[in-house]
């Protein structure tokens, strides 16, 4: 059961708890570097979240070539994901920032490289003919 939940919920659920329970402020410098070239390099709390994000959208990808009935539950409930945070995207004013509109994003890839992914393998497994 816990295969079929979407990763991409787990960084749109951290999102919320930074938002709303914690207040931190996504702007906040993390960490900075000197790079070679003298120019300083400043991490922020909403590049962390981004670089978590895409790191489960790969996952997702990667889980998505299954073709078990945990994976299709997984595809529908990635949607589900998706409707909320996009909901959260319009409605919500913590929400309407480029760092959340790019989460939203990676869950709307993950939706549509879910879909395709299980419709090209299913294509294959069911190919009839020379």
């Amino acid at each position: 059961m816990l295969g079929s939940v979407p990763l991409m919920a787990v960084i749109i659920i951290i999102y919320n708890v930074l938002v709303y329970v914690t207040g931190v402020d996504l702007s906040a410098v993390v960490m900075s570097f000197t790079l070679i070239s003298g120019e300083e390099w400043s991490v922020h709390m909403s590049d962390l979240l981004l670089l978590g994000g895409l790191i489960l959208l790969f996952f997702e990808i990667v889980r998505a070539t299954s073709s078990s009935t945990s994976s299709i539950i997984n595809h529908g409930l990635s949607m589900l994901v998706f409707v909320a945070a996009l909901i959260e995207f319009i409605v919500l004013a913590p929400f309407g920032n480029t760092t959340f509109f790019l989460l939203t994003c990676f869950a709307l890839f993950d939706v549509l490289a879910g879909f395709i992914i299980t419709i090209v393998t299913a294509r294959r497994d069911f190919a009839v003919g020379d």
